[in-house]
C-alpha cells in the first residue's frame, strides 16, 4: 500500500495503522528527514517499508516514483491520497498564488497519485482499494479556509466518480473525512485556546483526534475484500459535525 503525505501527522497514523495489520507500506513525501524518522518508526513493525521523496504535483515524479514502489514491492493494491497543504489568509486578501499552491497539493497531486494507482490495479486485474482524503471542512464552513475546503469537497466528487467508473476492475473507491487531528499542519490553531476550547466544547467526544484515531478506519477502507463498500464518505471527527 501507498501513503501520499506519510511520513507525519494522519498520514503516518494511517500508515502505522496497515503496517500493524501486515501490510507492507510505501510512504511520500518531500522532507527526506522526516521520511526518514517516519521509516525508522514503521521499521520496527516488521513489515517492508519503502520511504521515496515525491512532489505529488510534479507529473513526472508521481509517474516515475509509483513505478520505483511497484518495483520495490511487487505490487500497490491500496492508495490513500493524503498529502495536503494548508493555508489561512481572510478571504479578500487570499492571492491567486495562495489559491493555486493550496490547489497543487491538494487537488492536483491527489488526481495524478490517484491516476497511477487506478491505472496499476486495472492493469493487474487483481482490485484495490483507493481512499482520498477529504475533510469536515468539506462538510462544514470554513472561514480562511476556501482554497483547503474548496480541494477537500473536490476530493468527494473525485471519489464518488471513481467509485462508479472503477467498480467493473473489483476496486473500491471511499473518501475517509478526519475532523480536528492534532498534526503540524494544525499547530497554529492548537497555539489558540479559544480555538481549541471552542472547538473541543462542540465535539461530543470532548477533545482532537491524536492521528492513531484514524487508525482503525483506515484499516477497514484499505482492505480490498469488502468490494460492497464504496462510494462512501466515511467521517472520522468525534460527532464535531453531528452536533
Amino acid at each position: 500500500m501507498l501513503v501520499t503525505g506519510g511520513n507525519s501527522g494522519i498520514g503516518l497514523g494511517i500508515a502505522r495503522a496497515c503496517a500493524e495489520a501486515g501490510a507492507d507500506v510505501a510512504i511520500w513525501g518531500t522532507d527526506e528527514a522526516k521520511n526518514a524518522r517516519a521509516r525508522a518508526e514503521l521499521e520496527v513493525i516488521g513489515t517492508r517499508v519503502l520511504a521515496q521523496r515525491c512532489d505529488v504535483g510534479d507529473e513526472p515524479q508521481v509517474v516515475e516514483t509509483f513505478a520505483a514502489a511497484v518495483d520495490e514491492l511487487g505490487k500497490i493494491d491500496c492508495l490513500f491520497a493524503n498529502a495536503g497543504v494548508g493555508a489561512s489568509s481572510p478571504f479578500v486578501d487570499m492571492t491567486l498564488e495562495e489559491w493555486r499552491a493550496v490547489m497543487r497539493v491538494n487537488l492536483d497531486g491527489a488526481f495524478l497519485s490517484l491516476r497511477e494507482a487506478a491505472r496499476h490495479m486495472v492493469a493487474r486485474g487483481e482490485g484495490g482499494s483507493l481512499v482520498g482524503m477529504s475533510s469536515t471542512s468539506a462538510i462544514h464552513g470554513a472561514p480562511r479556509l476556501q482554497h483547503y475546503a474548496a480541494s477537500k469537497t473536490a476530493m468527494l466528487a473525485i471519489m464518488r466518480g471513481l467509485a462508479v467508473e472503477l467498480a467493473r476492475y473489483r476496486i473500491r473507491c471511499n473518501s475517509m473525512l478526519p475532523g480536528w487531528t492534532t498534526t503540524p499542519m494544525n499547530e497554529p490553531g492548537r497555539r489558540s485556546e479559544k480555538f481549541v476550547r471552542n472547538t473541543t466544547e462542540r465535539t461530543p467526544v470532548r477533545r482532537w483526534a491524536d492521528p492513531s484515531d484514524m487508525g482503525p478506519a483506515a484499516v477497514f477502507l484499505a482492505d480490498p475484500t469488502y468490494l460492497f463498500h464504496t462510494g462512501d464518505e466515511l467521517v472520522v471527527d468525534g460527532g464535531y459535525t453531528r452536533y
